[in-house]
C-alpha cells in the first residue's frame, strides 16, 4: 500500500477509492465477459433479490495470505466472494454470491472464512440465508486449505437445517465436493444453459465410463429438476428465478422459532367451490388434473409447487388459505394414476419435514390406487422409501389435515397421513372409497372359489365386486367407524379447511425426549 494520506478527510477518500474499487470488480473486461455468457454480475444479482438499497456488505476488504503459484501477485478484495445482509419484503435476510470474475469464484481459504461468517450470523441472527453459487470449486492452488473450508461449510448446513431456511440458488457451474452444500439446504433453483451441478465432470465421466456428454446433458437444469430430483426448481434466466426466489421467501417463516408471514386475503373464506363437483370424475378409472382442484381451493388459485417436474405422480406445493400459508401434498391422478413409487415417496417425505420444520401446516388431498407393483421397485426398496414419506408424517407435529377424495386403497392410505398414523382432522367426500384394495382384487381373492365353481364365473364375478362395493367400500364407510371425522361436500371443502386450519393454530405436540430418530435411509 503506498502511504497513508495524513489528515481524515485524506483516508476517507482513499477508503471510498478501495471500496470502489472492490464494488466494481477486477475489470470492465472480466464483466462484459460474464455478460457474454448470459450471466449477471454478482452485484446485479444481489440487487435483483434484495429489497433497494437495503444491502449491508461485510468483509469487503478481505484478501487471501495464500502464496505460491502466483497467488501473491493478485490479492483482489473480496476474494471472489461477496457476502453481506439485507430485507426481502422488509424482512431480513443473510446471502453469499460467488464472483466468477475473480479466480473463477473458486473457494480459497479467506473466501471460505467470509461464507463461515455469514453464515454464523444468519444462524444467531436466526435469518434465511440465500447462497447464489456461481463458482468453479476448490482453489486448487490453495490446497487442503480449501477443501477444509468446504468442511466448514457443510457442518454450517447441517447445524442450521430446520433451523433457518436454506436457499441455493445455481447460476453457474457447482462442481465436485461444492455440489454437496446445495444437497444439504432446503431448496435449490436452477437457471437454464448456465448453471450445472456435478460430482465428477463431463470429461472424468468420458475417462472412467466411455461415456460422451454435455455438462447440461450431465448436471443441467432440467436434469435435476425432472431427473434427480437435485433441483426443486428451474428458470430460463436469472431475472425470473431470482423473482421466485423473493416469492418463496414470503412464505417461509424467518426461523423454525416464528410461523410464516400471515397475508392479507381478498378471498372469500367460505366461498363455495361449485367446480369440484365436476373437476373430479366419480369413476375411479377416469384421470382429472389435482392442480385444478387445489387451485380451486387455495387462496386466488395461486400456489408454488415444489419439484414440479420431479416425481410427477404426487404434487407438492405451498400455497395460502385465508391469507395462512399451508403445505399442500396430493395424489395426481394424471400421473401413473396417482399411485406412490420410490421417487413420489422420497419427494413428498422431504416436503413435509421442511414444512414440520418451520411451523407450516399440512393438508394432504388423497387420490391413491396403491404402491406401484413391479420388480424395479421391489429391487429398489418401495419398502425402504415408503417409510420415509411414513415416517415424516408420524414425526410431524404441524396441524395435519387429510381429505379423501376418491380411492385411498392398502398401504398407500396409511402413509398418506390417515388418521391412524396422526392426522389431526380427516375427511372425504361422498366419492371417497377407503379400502384395502379395489373391489375387482378383493372379490377376486376372497370369492375365489365361488368364481371358479359358477357356471359363468363372470357374471359371478361382477355379482360379488358389487356385493364387496355394498358392504365395504360404500362412500360413509369409514365416517361410519370414526376413521374420517365428516363426509363433507365437495363444494364446502375450502370452508372446511379454513375453519379445521384455524382451530389447529395453536396445536402443541411434544415427540419423545430423544437426541434425534433414525429415520429409514
Amino acid at each position: 500500500m503506498t502511504d497513508l494520506p495524513q489528515d481524515s478527510r485524506g483516508r476517507v477518500a482513499e477508503l471510498h477509492v478501495i471500496r470502489a474499487e472492490a464494488h466494481d470488480g477486477p475489470s470492465e473486461r472480466a464483466t462484459e465477459a460474464q455478460h457474454a455468457k448470459g450471466k449477471l454480475s454478482v452485484r446485479e444479482r444481489i440487487d435483483l433479490l434484495l429489497d433497494e438499497g437495503s444491502f449491508r456488505e461485510v468483509g469487503t476488504l478481505r484478501r487471501h495470505r495464500a502464496s505460491g503459484f502466483g497467488l501473491e501477485a493478485k490479492r483482489p478484495h473480496t476474494d471472489g466472494v461477496v457476502t453481506g445482509w439485507g430485507r426481502v419484503h422488509g424482512r431480513t435476510v443473510f446471502v453469499y454470491a460467488h464472483d466468477f470474475r475473480i479466480f473463477g469464484g473458486a473457494l480459497g481459504e479467506a473466501h471460505a472464512a467470509k461464507i463461515h461468517k455469514i453464515m454464523d450470523m444468519a444462524i444467531a441472527a436466526g435469518a434465511p440465508l440465500i447462497s447464489l453459487n456461481d463458482g468453479a470449486g476448490a482453489r486448487i492452488q490453495e490446497g487442503v486449505a480449501a477443501l477444509a473450508g468446504y468442511g466448514g461449510i457443510f457442518q454450517r448446513n447441517t447445524r442450521a437445517s430446520g433451523v433457518i431456511p436454506q436457499i441455493s440458488v445455481m447460476l453457474g457451474p457447482c462442481a465436485g465436493g461444492a455440489a454437496y452444500s446445495p444437497a444439504l439446504t432446503d431448496f435449490t433453483f436452477m437457471v437454464r444453459e448456465t448453471s450445472q451441478m456435478f460430482i465428477t465432470g463431463p470429461d472424468v465421466v468420458q475417462a472412467v465410463t466411455g461415456a460422451e456428454v454435455s455438462q447440461n446433458g450431465l448436471g443441467g437444469a432440467d436434469v435435476h429438476a425432472g431427473t434427480s430430483g437435485v433441483a426443486h426448481f428451474a428458470y430460463d434466466d436469472e431475472e425470473s428465478c431470482l423473482e421466485e426466489v423473493r416469492y418463496l421467501l414470503s412464505m417461509l417463516p424467518a426461523n423454525n422459532r416464528e410461523n410464516p408471514p400471515v397475508a392479507e386475503s381478498t378471498d372469500v373464506a367460505d366461498r363455495r367451490c361449485e367446480a369440484l363437483l365436476d373437476l373430479v370424475p366419480v369413476d375411479g378409472n377416469r384421470p382429472y388434473d389435482m392442480h385444478r382442484v387445489i387451485e380451486e381451493i387455495v387462496d386466488d388459485g395461486e400456489m408454488l409447487e415444489v419439484h414440479e417436474h420431479w416425481a410427477t405422480n404426487i404434487v407438492c406445493a405451498l400455497a395460502r388459505m385465508d391469507g395462512r400459508v399451508v403445505g399442500i401434498v396430493a395424489n395426481q391422478p394424471q400421473s401413473l394414476a396417482g399411485v406412490l413409487d420410490i421417487e413420489a415417496s422420497e419427494k413428498a417425505a422431504r416436503f413435509v419435514q421442511m414444512c414440520d420444520a418451520f411451523n407450516i401446516p399440512i393438508v394432504t388431498f388423497l387420490d391413491v390406487p396403491g404402491f406401484l407393483p413391479g420388480v424395479d421397485q421391489e429391487h429398489g426398496g418401495i419398502i425402504r422409501h415408503g417409510a420415509k414419506l411414513l415416517y415424516a408424517y408420524c414425526n410431524a407435529t404441524v396441524p395435519r389435515i387429510s381429505l379423501v377424495l376418491r380411492k385411498a386403497y392398502g398401504g398407500a392410505y396409511i402413509v398418506m397421513d390417515s388418521q391412524s398414523i396422526g392426522a389431526d382432522v380427516t375427511y372425504a367426500w361422498p366419492t371417497n372409497e377407503i379400502a384395502v384394495m379395489g373391489a375387482e382384487g378383493a372379490a377376486n381373492v376372497i370369492f375365489r372359489k365361488q368364481i371358479a365353481a359358477a357356471d359363468d364365473p363372470d357374471e359371478m364375478r361382477q355379482h360379488m365386486v358389487k356385493e364387496y362395493k355394498s358392504e365395504l367400500m360404500h362412500p360413509y364407510y369409514a365416517a361410519e367407524r370414526g376413521l374420517v371425522e365428516d363426509v363433507i361436500d365437495p363444494a364446502e371443502t375450502r370452508q372446511v379447511l379454513i375453519s379445521s386450519l384455524a382451530m389447529l393454530t395453536s396445536k402443541h405436540a411434544d415427540l419423545p425426549s430423544r437426541k434425534h430418530g433414525n429415520p429409514p435411509q
